[in-house]
């Protein structure tokens, strides 16, 4: 049975940070995905990058991009979504996709903007793949559809569990996958 975590926190609490960690304690090319970063200028905060696990980055929202979306002072680019975001979640060509891993930063509001994005969630959640996805704290009707599934695990990334959680959700990844139990005829 495929492994679909959500990595919940509040803004600031080290989302990125500890999806980051689990990329580098995996072994080389073992996930696919993305994950998103602050632009500062001067100190402040003026939009966010994008960037591939493969290293291809792009500027999804910026306080000068016009939208639309607009996501509060942020202008939201979509089609870096469709270009740089959508291919990072499909295992290489000629990769098989069983004990795929795919890492997702983050299913917020800008991300979800993104219709193409949501319908390749949704299809990642329901294919036999690996997924840990980080999530914002706040309710969404998408984001919050996908917590009340029974077969995905909500973590909680909190300050006390923060540094050791990318080792322990490493360690379960690598673990060899448990076979779904044959369906019963009672």
């Amino acid at each position: 049975m495929p492994t679909r975590i959500l990595l919940e926190g509040r803004p600031g609490a080290g989302k990125t940070t500890a999806l980051r960690r689990l990329a580098a304690l995996l072994p080389a090319h073992a996930a696919t995905g993305f994950t998103t970063e602050e632009i500062r200028q001067s100190g402040s905060r003026v939009g966010f990058a994008l960037e591939t696990l493969a290293g291809r980055r792009e500027v999804l929202a910026h306080v000068d991009l016009p939208g639309p979306p607009q996501v509060g002072k942020y202008g939201v680019d979509l089609g870096v979504m469709e270009r740089v975001a959508l291919p990072s979640l499909r295992p290489e060509a000629g990769e098989e996709e069983k004990g795929q891993l795919v890492l997702i930063d983050e299913l917020g509001r800008m991300e979800l903007a993104c219709t193409a994005f949501r319908d390749a969630v949704i299809t990642l959640f329901t294919a036999d793949v690996d997924v840990v996805a980080t999530v914002h704290a706040h309710r969404d009707p998408f984001t919050d559809a996908l917590k009340r599934r029974a077969d995905i695990e909500v973590v909680h990334l909190t300050p006390a569990n923060r540094d050791g959680l990318p080792e322990e959700l490493a360690a379960r990844l690598q673990e060899p996958r448990t076979p779904e139990p044959p369906p019963s005829h009672f």
